[in-house]
């Protein structure tokens, strides 16, 4: 007997990015962060202040991402990293710190086409908010789109307004919506980012997540844990009030992404399940695991459960 091909065609049990982007890139592509030196519209005033509630963007930037640095300095610093691990590879400018859209376009463009002036880049990665983008970005999006490759990231966060109001967030989930299919549409890839265990949302309205976001034009995908980061809104909360917290161990969150997977769309790329903060930010949960342990123990378990991504889709 074979192993079984599922639709997006191979044996893994759901469609995980890493086989994509070989399959989509014919060398080693690696993300270069960089720090660009925007702020965020739930940050200045312009929609709220102090951020959402989850926020401290310190959890996720690279050392080499400094603001002293110009665009094409980090993007070197990044690739000469990476260098050092690997001979031949391409490199994607990942612009990552806060809301990477939110500035005049014309300073946008030049930012942008500053890193894919460096020949070992081949693309961006920009991430963003859904309120954040306009027709006009997008529409330059889509030509720049023609002659590399190019990724919006949004983050949703939730598809329940009460939680977005609740977090601080500033946008609607109508405007997750509109964003995704102003993407689609124009023929840039799109990720959702989803943040599972938010205050307040139980494991059912979790599960008809998956199914809301099936429905929608989501080319990847990118799950994470509720985490608690010191420095932010949601550790005072936390420390107040811990019982409005649904803080998940590792095991029942593993089950809680088996059954999210079953009901997603079976076209959707997963690109992550969690996400890793510096051990000294991390307040809970305290998992001690790296991502690829978890992706391990995800598989297993749909294995064991003999399921896979869209099962139930």
């Amino acid at each position: 007997m074979g192993e079984t091909v599922y639709s997006w065609g191979h044996g893994r049990r759901y469609n995980d990015f890493p086989t994509y982007f070989r399959a989509l890139f014919s060398e080693r592509v690696q993300k270069v962060s960089i720090d660009a030196g925007f702020t965020c519209p739930n940050r200045d005033g312009s929609k709220g202040k102090g951020g959402c509630t989850y926020c401290n963007n310190k959890t996720f930037k690279p050392t080499y991402c400094n603001l002293e640095n110009s665009v094409s300095s980090q993007v070197q610093k990044g690739i000469d990293f990476f260098a050092r691990k690997y001979e031949a590879m391409k490199f994607l400018a990942y612009f990552q710190a806060y809301t990477n859209t939110y500035a005049p376009l014309d300073d946008l463009k030049r930012l942008y086409e500053e890193a894919l002036e460096h020949p070992k880049i081949i693309g961006l990665v920009i991430s963003t908010r859904p309120d954040a983008v306009s027709n006009e970005l997008l529409d330059y999006l889509a030509e720049l789109s023609k002659k590399v490759y190019v990724m919006v990231e949004f983050g949703l966060e939730s598809h329940l307004d009460r939680t977005l109001e609740s977090i601080n967030r500033g946008h609607s989930f109508s405007e997750s919506v509109w964003a995704l299919e102003e993407t689609a549409k124009r023929g840039i890839n799109n990720c959702a980012h989803m943040i599972v265990g938010l205050p307040g949302e139980s494991r059912e309205e979790l599960l008809d997540q998956a199914r809301t976001v099936s429905q929608l034009p989501v080319k990847n995908l990118k799950l994470h844990q509720l985490q608690i980061h010191h420095g932010t809104i949601l550790e005072r909360q936390y420390s107040e009030n811990p019982e409005q917290f649904q803080l998940y161990t590792a095991e029942e969150y593993i089950e809680l992404v088996v059954d999210y997977l079953e009901l997603l769309n079976p076209a959707i790329i997963v690109e992550r399940f969690i996400s890793q903060a510096p051990p000294d930010m991390l307040i809970a949960p305290k998992w001690g695991l790296k991502n690829f342990e978890f992706v391990a123990k995800v598989e297993k378990r749909l294995a064991e459960r003999n399921t896979w991504q869209g099962r139930l889709f």
